[in-house]
């Protein structure tokens, strides 16, 4: 009987299993599960919050705090529309009681065009509408069309000032700044001061808790930033969906999350491959590090037209309408 060995049988075997044998085992990344909870229910329960919360610490009427969450919702809804026109997945509003709403969604591909028109739908469309209902006040008077046409013009005008998180900020920040680390840590700087200029004007405590959560979030990003470097120098592609990024590359962005906040992820032991009662704030920590993929599709003279526009909705309309209550 003959006999075959391996390597006369399949001269290629010997060297593959050589290979095979000679690559270190990396254990999967953790799959990303996306949350299925009912967040229209959360929402309202947070919305009812806000609402208990605002008449307790400003003490206003009933109907004015309905008239601010209205407005608040339908500026977010502006968003949450605008993503799901462009094909957002996992769109979701969320609540935060005093602090206002937000929605997030999903995409693999951010468009610069595309971002800016998200962001404009919110205050947009609520600028709009102030101004609509200031305007028919001025010949049929109504004290309650009034003040919510005061409501929807104000809160969506300082929504636009040039500041983030404010959607003005947003929208300078994605058409000029866009992932220029050094200068958005400037212009986040800058908006912290105004914001603290703001709480020092008003003398209200509560302005404080938005520059100081900013701070703190400007701090993680700077450490975020850090990793991103050494990433660059160990050529490790971080501007990547988490779906698309390859196993190894999870453990070492993991590896320098749990060495660069040590405090945070103290149980966690950085080097080894394994999976921790930490590891969904570790791959929200990693989502965070990686950078989605950004199209500058936003020409120069399209520019001009969008600032043109931004400025028409912050500055003219609104003086249009006080040039007509007090000189027309």
């Amino acid at each position: 009987m003959e006999h075959n060995t391996p390597n006369e049988s399949n001269p290629n075997n010997s060297s593959e299993n050589t290979f095979q044998e000679s690559q270190p085992f990396v254990l999967p990344k953790p799959i990303l599960e996306e949350d299925k909870r009912n967040w229209v229910r959360k929402s309202l329960i947070s919305l009812g919050i806000y609402a208990f919360l605002f008449y307790a610490i400003f003490d206003q009427e009933l109907i004015y705090i309905a008239a601010v969450l209205v407005v608040l919702m339908i500026h977010e809804m502006g968003h949450f529309f605008a993503m799901k026109l462009f094909n957002y997945t996992n769109v979701k509003l969320f609540v935060l009681p005093l602090l206002g709403a937000y929605v997030t969604g999903k995409k693999s591909l951010i468009s610069q065009r595309q971002m800016s028109v998200v962001i404009l739908a919110g205050p947009v469309p609520g600028i709009i509408v102030g101004f609509c209902l200031l305007m028919y006040t001025l010949n049929f008077p109504n004290e309650r069309i009034h003040m919510l046409g005061q409501i929807f013009l104000l809160l969506n005008v300082f929504n636009l000032l040039p500041f983030i998180p404010l959607d003005g900020g947003r929208l300078l920040e994605t058409l000029f700044i866009n992932n220029n680390h050094t200068i958005r840590i400037i212009f986040t700087s800058i908006s912290i001061l105004v914001l603290i200029a703001l709480f020092i004007k008003l003398g209200n405590l509560f302005f404080l808790i938005i520059p100081v959560s900013m701070v703190i979030d400007m701090i993680m990003e700077i450490k975020n930033q850090k990793i991103r470097n050494y990433l660059n120098q160990e050529h490790i592609n971080y501007v990547v969906d988490y779906s698309e990024l390859p196993n190894k590359h999870y453990w070492t962005i993991r590896d320098c999350i749990v060495l660069s906040f040590s405090k945070r992820y103290a149980i966690v032991e950085a080097g080894v491959q394994n999976y921790s009662p930490l590891e969904g704030s570790l791959i929200q920590h990693v989502i965070a590090v990686l950078k989605t993929p950004f199209i500058k599709d936003v020409k120069a003279f399209e520019k001009i037209a969008i600032v043109i526009s931004y400025l028409f909705f912050l500055i003219v309309l609104p003086c249009i309408y006080v040039f007509y209550k007090f000189y027309a």
